[in-house]
């Protein structure tokens, strides 16, 4: 796989689940590699050595996405260690499901800076950084951005506010080079769903029921279709919002 060979790609949240499985994903497909990680430094380790030890290049690298300062060091760092990126996941996230009598200030700030906040920061400097010769954004979004699902609605609300950002900084950096997507995943197995008690409940079987193809995602899956969104191959593709759910809705 040379889909991204030459490419220097910046993965937030990366230490572990879907962002892990981008991570990998890019390093195999050629891409240097830099692997965010907020607080898991030795699931990010253990990332960037699987991708050293296929043969490709990468770096882990601290941040709080959600701190201007932490984005701006991970950007930095990425320049030190590879060079100008041309490609930036957004993958850190956070989600925290209740009802809305139980809404704090707290549960909807954290959601926000992380999803909405982290991003926005993330493209701020990947416009101000990739080269002339443009690059690719990916936004890691979810179905639940159109889906009607009780409890999660500031989740869900920041997932809404990903996709359309997305087509709105696709217009604004198309002049630029500069192609923005998103992917929203279904249900996917991670150790955040296994950490949730999701894994094994009767939510876990009404997911399941919802989805076409009949099984969870896996991170793989949706590594998959942020490898084409970063690549050449889509290069006539920006301002979408791809579903990557098995045909969940």
């Amino acid at each position: 796989m040379s889909e991204l060979k030459g490419k220097t790609a910046i993965v937030t949240g990366a230490s572990k689940g879907i962002g892990a499985g981008i991570a990998r994903a890019y390093g195999a497909a050629g891409a240097a590699v830099v692997v965010n990680y907020a607080s898991d430094k030795a699931g990010a380790d253990r990332v960037v050595a699987d991708i050293q030890a296929a043969g490709g290049r990468a770096v882990a690298v601290q941040g709080d996405v959600s701190k201007e300062a932490d984005v701006l060091r991970l950007f930095d760092e990425t320049e030190a260690a590879f060079g100008r990126p041309n490609v930036l996941v957004n993958n850190a996230g956070v989600y925290q499901f209740g009802a809305i009598e139980d809404l704090t200030v707290e549960h909807y700030r954290r959601q926000f800076d992380i999803n909405v906040l982290g991003s926005l920061l993330g493209i701020r400097e990947a416009a101000k950084r990739f080269g002339p010769e443009g690059g690719a954004i990916v936004n890691v979004s979810s179905v639940a951005s159109r889906g009607v699902y009780p409890t999660v609605s500031v989740y869900s609300a920041t997932k809404a506010a990903v996709d359309h950002f997305t087509r709105i900084l696709a217009a604004e950096l198309g002049p630029k080079k500069i192609r923005v997507n998103a992917v929203n995943p279904g249900g996917v197995e991670t150790e955040g769903t296994h950490a949730a008690g999701v894994i094994g409940s009767e939510f876990e079987q009404q997911m399941i029921a919802s989805t076409p193809l009949g099984r969870l995602g896996q991170p793989d899956d949706i590594a998959k279709v942020a490898v084409f969104l970063a690549s050449d191959a889509s290069g006539w593709v920006t301002g979408e919002t791809l579903a990557a759910s098995g045909g969940q809705r």
